[in-house]
């Protein structure tokens, strides 16, 4: 038994070695997840703020013209659109 203690003690420091370089791994990936949400989450939020400047665009053009511009923006639209 006293070489199986022996053993154990000069195995520890291996063990414990192996264990911080998984949880160093761990650490590792779940910090590129986290950078990958944020990445994610700044891109929508960069495509939300383009959509609604060309919504803006959109609804002031349509503002300065008068109904007939209007109907044939929106017929021309609809021809385009049945194409597709």
């Amino acid at each position: 038994m006293i070489w199986l203690r022996a053993l154990g003690a000069r195995i520890w420091p291996y063990i414990a070695a192996v264990g911080a370089v998984l949880a160093g791994l761990l650490a590792i990936r779940q910090g590129g997840k986290a950078a990958g949400r944020a990445e994610a989450r700044i891109d929508q939020l960069e495509a939300d703020a383009s959509a609604r400047r060309e919504r803006d665009e959109a609804a002031s053009t349509i503002e300065r013209l008068d109904d007939a511009a209007v109907r044939d923006r929106a017929r021309t639209r609809m021809h385009r659109n049945q194409g597709q």
